[in-house]
């Protein structure tokens, strides 16, 4: 976004399909500012990039007012209770409707014209009571599509609202107020019963953000000591206060009780307790935690009292990204959703064409009487309503989601959800992925005679110092265990993939691969890598001092999971590391895997990655570090695995799982294939529907209340069939 750039978000009342998305599209794409819209249906939401010196946010407005709908600057619903008849409005019009319809069908009669109605019949007895009762019950149940209609009219694009209200008209102009009403209701009906299922929806991803607590109680003491060390020392210089979440900086101190939320991310301080972490991770068995340990916002501390030093303000934890990336998931429209709306472009105009030749045709080839035409032809304009077929691909992607990331598996569109049920192939990082993260030293040989372990130790220690790579916290765990605490160092220089490099006491200290200590032109010696172990090589200027011998185990479960995702449809999984050969044949072996990688830069896993896409159309990379980044984007789907995730591999991936559970991996491929198989199943509902009661309109057996009746009968059947998924399977 350009700096002359401004993006604001509006509330659209009565945003709850996509046809009302073309019409604001219709409306402002074109207009002069306007740089880019964005929209989130199921929360009725836009999002508009405009230059501020030619559009203001109230011309926006304005402008959105003249499609029939009303707009207004976005507020979350935690922070605005809507009014009741806002809330509730819709409802209260269609029990009116029905109301009303009840008494004029009381008035009728059942015994006489409604047998006739439901026969498809013209009967034109009106008395005035009867015809009070059923204006009624049409003012009331168009009350909210009427001008969403005038507004679609005046844009020259005829939406389901235009055609229910023309096929209304024609009704009463007919004489058929019995089934003008009736129509006004189930359309009225069918508006409720729709804005609850999305509803629904929205409330299963709105939820997530009612899960950090809205205060925190902080510590505050004197002195230099609390803010550098554990805050339970000097006890009586401490006191607490019960603040805003959104007011407590990164760096305080929060306590947090048993059976309270974690408000922020951080490391904990002072205390120990069990964390359950099913918010984050789906593993609903809590997780010890103890001094020095990481802690997650949203998460819930179960048994003891934690003291945590918050790494991170409210809006930057990382349940806020969770939020976050699912709300702009709902921005990225899947291939489907973009099929669909290309062909209601084109089905719509051929259907009013249709309903125009049964008006005008039959009557002059065959005895159909012109009011007998139109009447059916006003029955093919309402089964010509594509509601059914807009609505049915974006409600079973959000609700897909929503569950998954109640999983602890963030998809961030239905672009990527698609892409992740059409995998043909997944590239595996090593470490972090299919081993465990957590590598141990095994072995540190010294090479140079007048270097003694400890000063070896403490240097190696402090090059590591602040590093994510899982061998960098192995070495600096192993010196934490020896008590050994890191040299200080200057002119510090990372080699992603390689290694790094540092100044230290005076020397060019360095430590990395074997092919890192040969490109320097540094003899090294051979090291027996046979068993799965890695070398890290350290030394100063041209000599190596010693060998570190670092071995990561299998992570549990990595193993099914690769059986999973080829029982899935994943005709290939390998695996890519930049670990030396020896390492990676070893574990390739105890994961069945016969395709690997190693010795690996960035650069050569994204190539490696490349040259998997010439074999299959779909290819996914899952990786947790710096990396793995570079071959993630270069995929089709990018997956982040892990919440030790470095922020850069959670940016690039397009999805992200947050539990250290293999499982997660085959999930998302079956979770995916089973929402596509949802969305396939609602368009074969949506036309096959609409196909049939076509052919009943043209043999003219269709009455008025019976296609529409239909119509969002259909509607209702695939929005209730999409939101199935939020229901998860194993």
């Amino acid at each position: 976004m350009s700096p002359s750039t401004l993006r604001a978000d509006f509330r659209i009342h009565g945003l709850d399909c996509a046809e009302e998305v073309s019409l604001i599209r219709r409306q402002l794409d074109h207009t002069k500012g306007i740089h880019g819209l964005g929209f989130d249906v199921l929360r009725g939401r836009m999002s508009a990039e405009f230059d501020p010196k030619v559009l203001s946010a109230a011309e926006i407005i304005e402008r959105i007012s003249k499609t029939g709908l009303k707009a207004e600057p976005w507020q979350d619903e935690s922070a605005k209770q809507e009014p009741f008849l806002v809330r509730h409005g819709r409802l209260i019009a269609a029990v009116v409707s029905g109301a009303a319809l009840l008494a004029a069908m009381a008035v009728e009669g059942f015994g006489g014209s409604h047998a006739g109605l439901l026969q498809g019949e013209h009967i034109h007895r009106a008395s005035p009571l009867l015809v009070l009762y059923s204006l009624i019950a049409i003012v009331a149940g168009m009350t909210y599509s009427a001008q969403k209609a005038w507004g679609a009219l005046k844009l020259m694009q005829p939406d389901m609202n235009v055609l229910v209200s023309i096929s209304i008209v024609g009704a009463c102009y007919l004489g058929e107020w019995s089934e003008g009403a009736t129509l006004a209701f189930l359309f009225s009906l069918a508006g409720v019963l729709e804005g609850w299922s999305l509803a629904h929806a929205r409330d299963a991803i709105g939820s997530l953000v009612k899960e950090t607590p809205g205060e925190a109680t902080v510590l505050h003491g004197e002195g230099a000591e609390f803010h550098a060390h554990c805050c339970n020392h000097d006890k009586n210089r401490i006191h607490e206060h019960r603040v805003m979440v959104d007011s407590v900086p990164a760096g305080s101190v929060v306590r947090v009780k048993p059976g309270e939320r974690i408000p922020f991310d951080g490391k904990v301080a002072a205390g120990a307790s069990g964390v359950n972490e099913a918010l984050i991770t789906g593993e609903a068995t809590p997780v010890f935690k103890q001094s020095g340990d990481r802690v997650l916002a949203g998460t819930i501390n179960t048994d003891g009292l934690l003291e945590i030093r918050t790494t991170t303000q409210s809006a930057d934890t990382t349940l806020a990204r969770i939020v976050r990336l699912v709300e702009e998931s709902q921005q990225q429209r899947a291939p489907s959703e973009q099929f669909v709306e290309r062909f209601s472009r084109v089905y719509t105009p051929v259907m009013m064409l249709i309903a125009l030749l049964v008006a005008v045709v039959p009557p002059l080839v065959s005895d159909w009487t012109w009011s007998r035409a139109f009447y059916q032809s006003m029955v093919v304009l309402l089964i010509a309503c594509p509601c059914a077929l807009v609505i049915s691909t974006p409600v079973t992607i959000a609700a897909a989601i929503a569950s998954a990331a109640k999983r602890g598996v963030l998809i961030k569109g239905g672009a990527f959800l698609e892409t992740a049920a059409h995998l043909d192939a997944i590239a595996l990082d090593k470490t972090g992925v299919i081993t465990a993260g957590r590598p141990a030293v095994e072995q540190i040989q010294m090479l140079a005679s007048d270097k003694g372990e400890q000063q070896f130790l403490a240097y190696l220690a402090g090059l590591e110092t602040g590093s994510e790579h899982p061998l960098a916290q192995a070495i600096l765990r192993y010196a934490e265990e020896q008590k050994i605490s890191g040299a200080t160092i200057t002119e510090f220089r990372a080699l992603p993939g390689r290694g790094a490099e540092a100044v230290i006491d005076g020397l060019r200290f360095w430590a990395g691969s074997r092919a890192y200590a040969e490109a320097r032109g540094i003899p090294v010696p051979d090291v027996d890598e046979s068993r799965g172990a890695s070398a890290v090589y350290a030394g100063a200027g041209n000599e190596v001092w010693g060998i570190v011998l670092i071995r990561d185990y299998v992570r549990p479960g990595i193993v099914e999971a690769i059986r999973d995702l080829r029982k899935s449809g994943v005709r290939e999984v390998t695996m890519l590391t930049g670990d030396n050969p020896g390492a990676a044949a070893q574990v390739a072996k105890e994961v069945e895997l016969t395709s690997f990688r190693a010795a690996m830069l960035p650069s050569d896993k994204a190539k490696a990655v490349r040259e998997l896409m010439q074999k299959h159309r779909n290819v996914a990379m899952a990786g947790d570090g710096v990396n793995d980044a570079e071959a993630m984007a270069a995929s089709s789907l990018g997956i982040a695995f892990g919440p030790r995730s470095t922020g850069l591999a959670m940016e690039t991936a397009h999805a992200v799982i947050l539990a250290e559970d293999p499982a997660r991996l085959s999930f998302l491929v079956r979770h995916a294939r089973r929402s596509v198989a949802v969305i396939k199943q609602n368009l074969a509902l949506a036309l096959g529907s609409k196909l049939a009661f076509l052919i009943v309109a043209l043999l003219g057996s269709a009455s008025l209340w019976m296609a529409v009746a239909a119509d969002m009968g259909a509607t209702l059947v695939v929005t209730f069939n999409g939101l199935r998924m939020l229901r998860t399977r194993e």
